[in-house]
Parts: C-alpha cells; structure tokens; sequence
C-alpha cells in the first residue's frame, strides 16, 4: 500500500500569505467581503481529476509545437538565425506588449527609452556565450537588444508553475510540468484570458541541442529566450525550474546585477549550463544546489534509476532543502508549484493540494506520462496561465509538449 504525501506542518507565516494580509487590509468593505468568501469557500474552479484526456484533444488542446535544431558548432551570434527568421514577428509582439504594459506605469517613455539605449551594454557582462547569443537574437530579430535583454528577464520573474516527478513500480522515472506565464501582464476582458499569455504561445518551440550532429540536449522553450526552463539530457536526467516566491526575491537580485554585482546567475542560464555540461544526475544535483543566484528557485531534477527524483528549494546563495524521492518510505513522487513544501500554499493560489489529490488517486501502478497529462489537466493545476504542458522521460531524451486552454469556468492562475 502506497501511503499519500503528506506536508509538513508550520506555524511560520509565508511570504507572500503575509503580503497578501497587507493588501486586503487596504481594501475597501465590499472588497474584503469578497475575499473572504474566496478563502473561506470551496475552490469555485476546481473539478474532479480528470481521466482520459490524452492523446491530447478537445477545448483544453489548443495544438503541437513545432522543433528547431540549435547547432552548438556555429558561432553563438549564428546558433539561433534560423528560428528567430521564423518567430520574430511572435516574438516583437510579445516585446511591443511588454512595451505597452511598461508605458502604462511610466507614460513618460523613459523606461523604454532607457531600454532601448542604456542596457544594451550590460549583454556584454554576461558569461560566455549568452551576451553572443542574445546579440545575434537582436540582429537576426531586428529588436533592439536592449528589449531581447528584457524579453529574457522577464522569465526570471514572472513564471508560476507546476512540475511533477514520479516514479511507477518498475522504478520508471517519467517528468512533466505546466508552464504557467503572465501573470498580472494584462488582462484581456473581451477573451477572459493573460494578453501575455496567449501572445507567448505561437512562440513555444522544442529545441534539439546538437554538436557534431548529436543532440547534447532538448528544451522547451520560448523563441528569443536563451535560458531554459524544461529540458531532457538523453539518459541522464531530466531538470525544470520554477519560481520561487520570496522577500528577498528576483528583483533585488536583477537590481543588483544592473548597479554592477555579478557573482550570481541567472536561473535559466544556470539550468541551460547544467542541461550542456552536467556529466550525471548528482553532478547536476549539485551544481542546482550550490551556485549562487540572483532569484531564488526551485530545480525539479529527475535521473534515470531508482528514487533519483527531487526538488531542490534555492534562495539565490544556499540550499535550503531538497525532497528526494524515498520509494521505502512511500514518497513515489515530488511535486513543486511555487511554495515552500513545509508551508502552506498561497490560500488563492493551491495547485498542490488538488494535483497531489490527482496523484494520489492514480498510484504508482498506473503512473505514465498519460495519466501526469492527466492531472495537469485538471483545473486548477490547469489555468488561464498555462501556456503549454511538457512531458519528458529520460530514455532517449523522450519529449512532448502541447500547448494548452483552459475553458471556461477557469482560475486565473
């Protein structure tokens, strides 16, 4: 008998429970009235974990993803010409929205013009060959570099998300996640859906790392960012990265590498560096839990034997825990959103209780990448954020990814 998950319990506060405290108490009486009834009563958007919803089809499927291949033998400034020839106008865009969304704060157009014409220079402080690389995006793009610098930071920021590990009684590893983008980056009221979030899907693509015309490594990604956030090292491990909400979270690490600090890295080019030169599944274990960051995050890592499956909870310097998979004592899966596992999720924001529900229900006799599609199906884990589900197995660099819908009713995140 399998037993189910079970959270640690804690007295302590979180983060962002305490942030939200703040706001509501800025609201109005009605406005309190509402939230109340939100926290105080049952999920109004969930549903019962669904079943059969793979191959992927109906309302919730919105289509495949095209691949490219990335030649790591060409210059840096030349590996990405043939996709961006594609998706530049996808991505200029989404950059153009951003634009937009940062004008509506700042109608004075210095931002952007700062943008445009003050942070381009700051590519050249980045390690080899990521300042190359996001130059020759710009070129290939004809978006300013300064706006493809941004486009990428953004993905340091804004990603909430949903990622899984699990392992069937054969000791078969699979990795799936839904990658959720947008949040509050513009509210479209006639499509009730994230601008930014529909925008961003015709930019998904699967990538096929290769060097000597054989793949080092696969990804999926969004044209014009150079990170990663989902990728498969063929028979070696499989690795996803989600936001970490914190106090002392991303900003303060951006606005440090802008005033000149630069002994942390970004997320996803940490994970991009791992995916290409980690040798194993510790080696990677220990180059997610011991570089220093700029944003805190969480690494979801998974191997190819036995119980090699766990989610590593960064603040940008240290390790501050890490769930391994445990299969003798009934831990048969990880699962991370973005809160700390021994704290309770944000009361407006729990994708882990009904995914570990969904989980646990299926048991370790039936898990496979089907059924995860399954749960990451199921509402609210599935959302208006979602822009597409990943599902990933070790063996060969096995990968699939499926951009998403969420109809009506759906949570916003």
């Amino acid at each position: 008998m399998w037993p189910p998950h079970r959270e640690a319990p804690s007295s302590r506060a979180e983060p962002g429970r305490r942030m939200a405290g703040w706001g509501r108490a800025l609201l109005p009486p009605a406005a309190l009235l509402v939230v109340v009834q939100l926290v105080w009563a049952p999920d109004p958007y969930g549903e019962e974990c669904r079943t059969e919803m793979y191959p992927p089809s109906g309302p919730t499927f919105k289509g495949n993803v095209p691949t490219y291949v990335i030649n790591l033998d060409l210059p840096p400034s030349k590996r990405w010409d043939n996709l961006m020839h594609d998706k530049k106008t996808e991505v200029k865009t989404v950059v153009q929205n951003i634009k937009s969304i940062v004008n509506t704060f700042f109608p004075s157009g210095k931002v952007v013009d700062i943008v445009d014409n003050k942070l381009a220079y700051l590519t050249a402080t980045l390690p080899y060959p990521f300042g190359e690389e996001l130059q020759g995006i710009a070129n290939s793009s004809g978006i300013p570099l300064g706006e493809i610098l941004i486009f990428n930071i953004f993905y340091e920021i804004f990603t909430v998300c949903t990622s899984i590990v699990a392992e069937d009684k054969t000791g078969k590893l699979y990795h799936a996640r839904n990658l959720d983008f947008g949040l509050f980056l513009g509210w479209d009221v006639k499509n009730n859906s994230w601008t930014i979030t529909q925008e961003l899907k015709p930019t998904v693509v699967n990538l096929d790392f290769q060097r000597n015309n054989k793949t080092v490594f696969k990804s999926t990604n969004f044209a014009g960012y150079i990170g990663m956030v989902s990728g498969v090292k063929p028979d070696l491990f499989t690795l996803t990265m989600n936001e970490r909400f914190s106090l002392d979270g991303g900003y303060i690490g951006i606005f440090e590498w802008f005033l000149g600090r630069r002994d942390g890295m970004w997320m996803g080019f940490l994970t991009r560096t791992v995916l290409e030169n980690a040798t194993s599944y510790q080696d990677a274990k220990e180059k997610l839990a011991k570089t220093r960051l700029l944003a805190p995050a969480y690494f979801i890592l998974g191997g190819k034997n036995s119980g090699e499956g766990c989610v590593i909870t960064r603040s940008r310097t240290d390790a501050l825990d890490i769930w391994d998979l445990d299969i003798k004592k009934g831990t048969w899966y990880v699962l991370e959103t973005n809160y700390d596992r021994w704290k309770p999720p944000l009361v407006l924001d729990n994708r882990r209780t009904p995914a570990m529900k969904c989980l646990n229900q299926t048991k370790p006799e039936n898990i496979s990448l089907p059924t995860i599609y399954n749960v990451l199906s199921t509402k609210p884990v599935l959302n208006k954020l979602t822009v597409c589900t990943t599902l990933m197995e070790v063996y060969n660099g096995h990968t699939e990814t499926y951009l998403r819908e969420c109809p009506d009713p759906c949570s916003p995140w």
